[in-house]
């Protein structure tokens, strides 16, 4: 139960409050003009102060410059004892606790300068969920559990970007669906580690569909229908690393490969320079052979009986000339003759020669071809390796996509097993809390019948995806009604819980959830949770705007004016629980 509020900070407003109903109202003045607001007078800070002290982040408001360094107190009843809560928005790691701590399960350190006990702030929620809600140690085993700053929530709604009124099961708008389940069904004393079992299984799920996806995706994803067509797959590829793997140890890198393949390319190219050379030869003493033949000697007989033939006479002289001319075409012809011999037999040798030189060059190149044969170079090598890799790594990359797929497979059969299991027994353990179950159902009939004169319909089920909460009121669809359903299960909440725990409960709700409530509602709600607080022994706490009061609707008995604990203005800039505007 919340004793009070203060600040070390002057300017700030001591809210003091009692057991029961408690209104925090913000009144509209007649100094204030049209263009003041209520807005901005401190009613959802109040709210925001509360969560700080208990174990929050800093909200909205906190974070502003202006309230830099203020420590808000909180003085509250925990386990029978009383206890004052300090924390500084400078230093919101650091929480001061004074009151007897000497059987907390997680004690505060004393501060060497200050002698104060302090307490961090994951060991403060901690020890709130544990005296508040007695959460126990064991709960820490479970991947998902109910948390101490979860379930506050449903006792101290946020409005606004939270989301806090959006649906009786949910405290804000990005609560994941396991947190909503196992949180609810802690609150209503139920099963709730079937709801963190079931998550596990989910998870299971998702992960097992990342493996299936991861199995189907990539290169071979074409290639792959099921499991056997992966297997012959992987006994092909299994088949081409042994032989790559042969073609590796049997590979022999000669040293020198390069500059005798480089050798052997110059002989194939001299050789060939050589055979040219040669044949440009043979052709030449092709055509000397065939001039030596043509080379004959003419007589000046055989010129004289031409010219007689031809009825010509020719003088002794002339005869005579003619014989020198024939004498010196005969030592040309010889001359020639001796030439072409000389240039033959040149020729002759050269090819001989050149012959002999690519014998050599021929019996060298073999050499160097039997040593590339039975060699290889480095590059290939490499490229081989290379090549040996990729297959490797193919290999490797299907026996995974293969585990992966029968691990689905199994898992899949697994799991089917396991959600049918779990579906059983948290079905026959909501059948055994049934007094808890119908405990809740009623305690929000009551509620909802208070204010409606027809009991509202509070359903709980364990189907295959976890629990399923379900809330309906006659008459519902308007945002007011939406709101009064939550009015209804927060009241519900407190009055169990009011049963159950050592700490008084208490439940805060931000003038919001009146909003567009008809007026005789809102008086039967304020009424009626000023009665069940009394009755049962939690505290409420709301905040109200004055125009938002439905005095004509109050029952005659009942006095709103004795729970207001504080009233705000708009009249002055003081007027606020902060008594600063920014």
């Amino acid at each position: 139960m919340i004793r009070s509020i203060a600040c070390d900070n002057p300017s700030f407003k001591r809210v003091v409050f009692k057991d029961g109903l408690n209104v925090l109202l913000a009144e509209r003045t007649k100094e204030a003009t049209i263009k003041d607001s209520r807005n901005g007078l401190g009613k959802s800070t109040l709210i925001e102060i509360i969560h700080f002290c208990l174990g929050a982040n800093k909200g909205k408001t906190l974070e502003n410059p202006q309230l830099e360094n203020w420590t808000f107190i909180l003085n509250l009843d925990l386990g029978g004892k009383s206890y004052s809560i300090s924390r500084n928005t400078a230093i919101p790691n650091k929480i001061i606790i004074e009151g007897d701590c000497s059987d907390w399960k997680i004690k505060p350190t004393i501060d060497r300068e200050s002698r104060k006990q302090i307490i961090a702030r994951d060991d403060w929620n901690k020890c709130l969920g544990i005296l508040m809600f007695d959460l126990q140690p064991i709960y820490d085993e479970f991947k998902y559990a109910p948390t101490f700053r979860s379930l506050i929530s449903y006792f101290i709604r946020r409005n606004g970007q939270s989301g806090g009124f959006l649906t009786p099961f949910q405290q804000y708008k990005s609560q994941r669906e396991w947190d909503i389940q196992i949180n609810n069904a802690f609150l209503l004393g139920l099963g709730w580690e079937y709801a963190s079992k079931l998550q596990v299984i989910k998870d299971r799920v998702k992960i097992l569909n990342q493996l299936k996806q991861a199995a189907q995706s990539g290169l071979l994803a074409n290639l792959m229908g099921n499991i056997g067509e992966l297997e012959a797959l992987k006994i092909r590829i299994e088949a081409q690393v042994r032989d790559e793997d042969s073609q590796l140890r049997s590979f022999k890198v000669h040293k020198q490969y390069n500059q005798i393949e480089r050798d052997a390319n110059n002989l194939t190219k001299n050789i060939h320079e050589l055979v040219n050379l040669n044949m440009n030869d043979r052709m030449i003493l092709e055509h000397y052979e065939a001039s030596l033949l043509e080379e004959k000697d003419v007589r000046t007989d055989k010129i004289i009986r031409v010219y007689k033939e031809a009825g010509l006479a020719f003088p002794d002289i002339t005869a005579k000339r003619i014989d020198d001319v024939l004498e010196f075409h005969r030592k040309v012809v010889a001359n020639r003759k001796d030439f072409l011999t000389n240039e033959m037999d040149r020729i002759r040798g050269n090819i001989s020669r050149r012959e002999d030189e690519m014998e050599k060059m021929t019996s060298q190149r073999t050499e160097l071809m039997q040593i590339l044969q039975s060699h290889g170079a480095l590059e290939e090598f490499n490229e081989l390796q290379k090549n040996h890799q990729n297959t490797v790594s193919q290999l490797k990359d299907i026996s995974i996509r293969l585990e992966y797929l029968k691990k689905f497979e199994q898992g899949k059969s697994a799991i089917s097993i396991e959600q049918e299991l779990l579906h059983q027994q948290a079905n026959i353990d909501l059948s055994e809390r049934e007094s808890q179950k119908k405990d809740a159902i009623l305690t929000f009939n009551e509620n909802s019948k208070a204010l409606y004169e027809v009991p509202g319909i509070l359903s709980i089920n364990f189907t295959k995806t976890g629990f399923k909460f379900g809330i309906n009121i006659e008459r519902s669809g308007s945002h007011g009604i939406s709101n009064m359903k939550i009015f209804c299960f927060d009241l519900m909440l407190a009055k169990l819980w009011a049963k159950r725990t050592k700490t008084p409960i208490f439940l805060i709700h931000d003038s919001n959830i009146f909003d567009g409530v008809d007026e005789r509602q809102r008086a039967l709600a304020l009424q009626w949770a000023a009665s069940e607080s009394s009755k049962h022994g939690f505290q409420y706490i709301c905040t109200f705007n004055s125009d938002m009061i439905p005095k004509r609707d109050f029952r005659d008995d009942f006095d709103f004016n004795s729970k207001v604990v504080m009233k705000l203005t708009d009249a002055t800039v003081d007027g606020g629980l902060l008594g600063v505007r920014f």
